[in-house]
């Protein structure tokens, strides 16, 4: 009784430990360098997290809407594109966690149209030679990108209104167009970034678990984590103060973009479908919650475990990709081997991106809506963490995230 008294004491204090208030550092290393770009108008506006071992540097500069002078602020919902994958990632590793999954079974296994596949060796005048797919899909692959299959499906033209991310139909069913189509390569043997693959995976989630891909998600990770602004289909009152998109100019302020052909308006009506590649649309106060997670190898700044410190660490924190083809994990960009410097993250097609470091407890978290025309402001930015993770961090952040619940 005395024992398991102390044990439930321990973790007590642990969780409670993960609660603890993150401290402001005091510097403005991000703010001094992206301020020139922000009062020439090239860069509209833009969020900057630094995050070390409890102690983080906060920056929303510039403007959210221009033309209205509303000021960017960490509540602003933004879509954040292939970030997306990171969370089919940790949906599927939850269930490789349960034991439901491996992540070498055959995709077959749950989604028998993948049977058969049939690899595209080339086109001439129209006609197409194919042959039959010899190396097995696995689950790995499609998370990986390693499967074959191209960028997007024809299910999901995006010169087609309503035919980008948030469009095409159910995963379920773009699962079974792609199963249908020709893939690029032989499985396994060379990678090719594709949003098809993630959905792929997300629809084996689905057969797995008797729920819509997005439902589990919300169960399983963004509610218990507390990410109450981050879903498929935003409000119209979230819209209403979304992240505007801008074209970056060169010697000339940014040009205000209405809509991307990917992504087109409006956002959350009845042709919107959820899609793992891309999609989520999010807030940079919720997007801090998730790439905590995975900083403090499962449990979240609220106390909560969403994954286990070793699947963290072994599948997602890693690549799961074969020697030679560079480094991947399960919906994240990920090191060919883990050190003490190695990170993980991703990023978006308008310009955010996020990365951790679960070793030093370091993240850098960058939002923008970029339509274009590049972003100058990248060499800058980066100088700007390095030295923010160079400075020494005093005993008063030690205590942020002391020790994890196993």
């Amino acid at each position: 009784m005395k024992r398991t008294i102390i044990l439930l004491i321990a973790v007590f204090s642990l969780t409670a430990s993960a609660k603890k208030a993150v401290k402001d550092s005091g510097t403005s290393f991000a703010r001094e360098v992206l301020q020139p770009y922000v009062e020439s108008g090239r860069l509209a506006g833009a969020i900057s997290v630094f995050y070390k071992d409890g102690v983080q540097e906060t920056c929303c500069i510039g403007y959210a809407d221009v033309a209205a002078r509303r000021p960017i602020r960490m509540d602003n919902v933004f879509m954040q594109c292939s970030q997306t994958k990171g969370f089919c990632g940790v949906t599927i590793a939850k269930l490789v966690e349960e034991g439901c999954l491996s992540l070498d079974d055959p995709v077959s296994k749950y989604l028998p149209e993948f049977k058969e596949l049939w690899v595209l060796d080339g086109e001439k005048d129209g006609i197409r030679t194919l042959h039959r797919a010899k190396n097995v899909l696995t689950v790995r692959m499609v998370l990986n990108h390693t499967g074959g299959f191209p960028f997007e499906c024809s299910a999901k033209r995006n010169d087609v209104r309503g035919g980008g991310w948030s469009g095409g139909g159910p995963l379920r069913q773009i699962a079974s167009v792609a199963a249908g189509s020709p893939i690029m390569f032989e499985p396994g043997t060379r990678e090719m970034y594709s949003n098809t693959g993630i959905d792929i995976g997300a629809a084996v989630v689905e057969v797995i678990t008797g729920m819509k891909w997005e439902q589990y998600l919300k169960q399983e990770v963004l509610d218990p984590l507390g990410m109450k602004s981050t879903w498929f289909w935003p409000t119209d009152k979230q819209l209403k103060k979304k992240i505007e998109l801008y074209e970056t100019k060169e010697n000339a302020p940014a040009e205000w973009r209405e809509e991307m052909a990917w992504e087109q308006r409006p956002y959350n009506d009845s042709h919107v479908f959820a899609s793992a590649g891309a999609g989520l649309w999010t807030t940079a106060s919720d997007q801090l919650k998730f790439y905590k997670m995975l900083m403090n190898l499962g449990i979240g700044e609220n106390g909560v475990r969403i994954l286990k410190e070793e699947t963290v660490k072994s599948i997602l924190a890693v690549s799961t990709r074969p020697e030679g083809l560079g480094g991947y994990s399960l919906g994240l960009s990920a090191p060919v081997k883990d050190s003490e410097d190695a990170w993980f993250g991703h990023g978006g097609a308008w310009g955010t991106n996020c990365s951790v470091n679960w070793h030093k407890r370091q993240l850098k978290l960058w939002v923008v809506q970029n339509a274009g025309g590049g972003q100058p402001w990248s060499g800058d930015w980066n100088k700007a963490s390095e030295r923010f993770f160079a400075q020494p961090i005093g005993q008063s952040g030690v205590d942020a995230y002391t020790g994890r619940i196993k």
